[in-house]
């Protein structure tokens, strides 16, 4: 039992503290958000051709005519025949529709070094209609610290220096913006900062139960799970 049983009108008074609570909280997130208003962006001088279902395409192009990209640094590799369960748990909780974003003058789409056939497989394994193109003939990824290796260029994640001997994907988070013919980088987050995205668990974090990763070892891609666990698993 995860609180204690009270009578309606404790849970009530009780209910009316946690208001108060979230209130607060809400309005210091809507303070913070108004952070990115005027945060400082930098002009990008680099070139970037991706590959992706209508052929090569430029940064600019991922665009498609609007103001705002949002770039998700999702974890498949050349050599990976499968993304990434953290990742994959991403996509699950990004918008089935895009058109709400699209309105808003901003596009997202999902950008990973695996060559373009292996991420249109493991799409239409997973359902997804998210735009994906492949970064594997350009250094997006190095460059924006989701791809690690020493040799190629300096190692860095979540705004720390990276052992040289790490090697990998890692996941992340870009959001750029565009001026006419000029492109500018706006923010970029990882690890934990990707938290904010993930509806499933803020979904949980509501319940009496939360999360329940305690004794876990965390998401399965969603074809994954056998029929007891979505069942919920022990009663």
């Amino acid at each position: 039992m995860p609180g204690k049983i009270v009578s309606q009108e404790e849970w009530l008074t009780a209910r009316k503290d946690l208001l108060d609570k979230e209130k607060a909280a809400t309005r210091a997130n809507d303070a913070f958000n108004e952070t990115f208003r005027d945060f400082p962006i930098v002009k990008l001088e680099k070139q970037y051709t991706f590959d992706g279902p209508n052929g090569k395409a430029t940064l600019t192009d991922l665009f498609e005519g609007r103001k705002q990209l949002i770039v998700y640094h999702f974890m498949l590799g050349p050599d990976d025949d499968a993304g990434c369960t953290g990742c994959s748990f991403v996509g699950d909780n990004l918008p089935s529709s895009l058109a709400h974003l699209n309105t808003r003058n901003t596009t997202l789409v999902l950008v990973s070094r695996a060559p373009l056939a292996k991420i249109e497989a493991f799409k239409k394994r997973m359902g997804w209609n998210l735009p994906w193109v492949s970064s594997s003939e350009s250094d997006f990824n190095y460059d924006f610290h989701v791809s690690l290796d020493a040799s190629i260029a300096p190692t860095e994640y979540n705004y720390k220096e990276s052992a040289p001997d790490v090697k990998g994907e890692r996941p992340g988070l870009s959001i750029f913006y565009r001026e006419g013919a000029e492109l500018y980088h706006s923010y970029s987050t990882y690890a934990r900062g990707l938290d904010g995205i993930l509806v499933t668990n803020r979904l949980l974090d509501l319940t009496p139960l939360g999360r329940q990763d305690a004794g876990k070892d965390g998401w399965k891609l969603h074809d994954e799970y056998s029929e007891d666990e979505k069942k919920g698993g022990s009663k």
